[in-house]
């Protein structure tokens, strides 16, 4: 088994969700520059936190115009996973691979600070080891991470079982008090339609310890790795 995680040029988390797979998790996992693209097969696709090309145009408009961006869309297409976090999810929802997009916070400032999440969903690769409704604690740390979609996407997607995280309170109430970014519906992690892909504005990377303050994170690592084992 083998994780990739994309570097773009202002990618900043690459090897903080490196470590975590390596050292943390013992899988092994390659830290791949685009321009050098994919030289062998994974089981699954990194694209971590940062400013790729500085949030030029729009966060993650330039990086997914990239031609190794073409290369991830067939991974995903043939059922490979992708996980997408933060400036990842921002590349990956412009790249067309969930609904909607990740955009400028309701109060249009860089927020950075601990939230809790519930997990709506426990049936796809990235969160069968969490319990359904389960609340999490994990930091964000963006300016533009607002999900938005087209009107009854949102709805649709909850109803579907697309959502894997909102963002609650430490009780689990999803409301707008709980909202920091003023998301449709608290929605913070979206699945694909085949659930092989999931982008979320939360950095489970940094929370895959004890030591960071949460390890509630690691759980979502440790899915995927079980759902690769699986497949093998």
């Amino acid at each position: 088994m083998r994780f990739a995680v994309l570097q773009f040029g202002g990618s900043n988390c690459d090897h903080d969700a490196q470590h975590v797979i390596r050292d943390v998790c013992g899988v092994d996992c390659d830290l791949v520059w685009y321009k050098e693209g994919f030289t062998r097969s994974y089981d699954a696709i990194v694209i971590p936190g940062g400013f790729s090309y500085g949030d030029y145009l729009r966060a993650g408009a330039i990086a997914t115009r990239t031609p190794v961006m073409q290369d991830v869309r067939q991974h995903a297409a043939a059922g490979g996973l992708v996980l997408g976090i933060c400036n990842g999810a921002q590349i990956g929802a412009e790249s067309g691979l969930v609904p909607g997009v990740f955009t400028t916070n309701e109060y249009p400032k860089f927020i950075c600070e601990w939230v809790h999440l519930k997990v709506e969903n426990t049936t796809s690769p990235f969160t069968s080891r969490y319990t359904e409704g389960e609340v999490i604690r994990i930091p964000i740390a963006h300016k533009e991470g607002r999900y938005v979609a087209g009107e009854g996407v949102a709805q649709q997607l909850l109803d579907e079982g697309r959502v894997a995280f909102r963002f609650c309170d430490e009780l689990g109430n999803c409301t707008p008090e709980s909202n920091p970014n003023g998301s449709a519906l608290n929605i913070t992690g979206v699945l694909s339609e085949d659930q092989n892909v999931l982008l979320m504005m939360p950095h489970p990377e940094r929370a895959a310890e004890s030591i960071l303050g949460s390890d509630d994170g690691k759980k979502l690592f440790d899915s995927m790795i079980e759902y690769c084992e699986r497949r093998e």
